[in-house]
């Protein structure tokens, strides 16, 4: 039989055991990250939403997803997240020249902050380099875009003579102007004349906007104009390219569009023919998870985040991959 003394001391030590069990369990709901996006219906953010919980649950840390669409509903976010202990977060801000206001509002609540796909810009337009950051290497996925056209091009034994290209820009908008910087370097190199391509400025990043852009390059092409390339810096702007090149009576075997995001192309490649060819798709479940990660590791063991992270990793997906590649990452539905 067990004596008074005995029976005292497993007490003592079952309440112990409860109390450091419960601490530890308490210790780990604690831990919290933020990921904030500024468009939560889109798949590219539901995909790095995905991921970073993934990431959550391989490394012992909820992640706390929360739309913000406008300026306030950013800075009202980061308030809701410090009063539930969050001490972090992710932020692909509805407007990166709400940068300043993001950084101070985080530090009032004593929070980290990263920025993903956008970077914030501060009251003079300039980059915040002391923010980290994690995005696509816009120059370098440009260049990866006017390598594939090249590509695809030479695969149907097009000469560069009869070849023309209509880049739709969007200069007013780094990223953008970066990717059409890159896919235009990209095609001089394979041997486009410089004569040959033709640039057409957006007003608005949409397919009506970009169909608008095309058609007034359209109009001045040579006589001689057999093949088209139409380039731009995302789907979108490649899609209205392409409804353009419709239009004018340009059959789709004699145009070849590469749009960058994929989340934008799954309807168009669904099409037995377009002359929208592809897309470079870039790796959202990677930026979410790492991300993730990233601003976990600086809350829990101060290890600040690299100050650029720059992604240049896509895959061109066409008609024939594009089910498979999206299905990977969770795109596909």
């Amino acid at each position: 039989m067990l004596s008074r003394l005995g029976i005292r001391s497993l007490c003592c030590a079952a309440v112990t055991a409860g109390v450091l069990g419960f601490a530890t369990q308490a210790l780990a709901e604690q831990v919290k990250i933020g990921f904030l996006v500024k468009q939560p219906e889109e798949p590219w953010f539901q995909t790095e939403w995905a991921f970073a919980e993934k990431a959550g649950k391989e490394h012992g840390f909820t992640v706390i997803k929360i739309a913000v669409p406008d300026g306030e509903k950013t800075l009202s976010a980061i308030d809701s997240l410090a009063a539930n202990g969050v001490k972090g977060f992710v932020i692909c801000p509805p407007d990166v020249s709400l940068g300043p206001a993001i950084v101070a509002k985080a530090k009032l609540n004593d929070m980290k902050v990263m920025a993903v796909d956008d970077r914030f810009v501060d009251a003079n337009g300039a980059f915040m380099e002391d923010v980290p950051y994690l995005g696509m290497a816009a120059f370098e996925v440009g260049q990866k875009q006017g390598a594939a056209m090249a590509d695809e091009a030479k695969h149907r034994n097009w000469d560069w003579k009869d070849t023309y290209a209509v880049i739709n820009t969007y200069n007013e908008l780094d990223t953008g102007k970066k990717r059409t910087d890159g896919s235009v370097d990209a095609l001089k190199k394979a041997g486009l004349p410089q004569d040959h391509i033709l640039f057409a400025a957006q007003k608005t990043l949409d397919v009506p906007g970009s169909m608008d852009a095309t058609n007034s390059a359209l109009v001045k092409l040579p006589s001689g104009a057999k093949n088209l390339i139409i380039g731009g810096m995302n789907d979108n702007t490649v899609l209205g390219g392409v409804r353009a090149t419709e239009s004018a009576g340009f059959a789709a075997a004699n145009v070849i569009g590469i749009g960058i995001n994929g989340t934008d192309a799954k309807g168009e490649l669904q099409k037995a023919d377009s002359g929208f060819f592809g897309s470079m798709l870039p790796s959202p479940h990677i930026e979410g998870e790492k991300t993730a990660v990233y601003v976990y590791e600086w809350v829990t063991k101060g290890v600040e985040p690299p100050k650029y992270t720059a992604m240049d990793t896509v895959t061109l997906i066409t008609r024939k991959n594009f089910k498979d590649e999206l299905t990977k990452i969770g795109l596909w539905n």
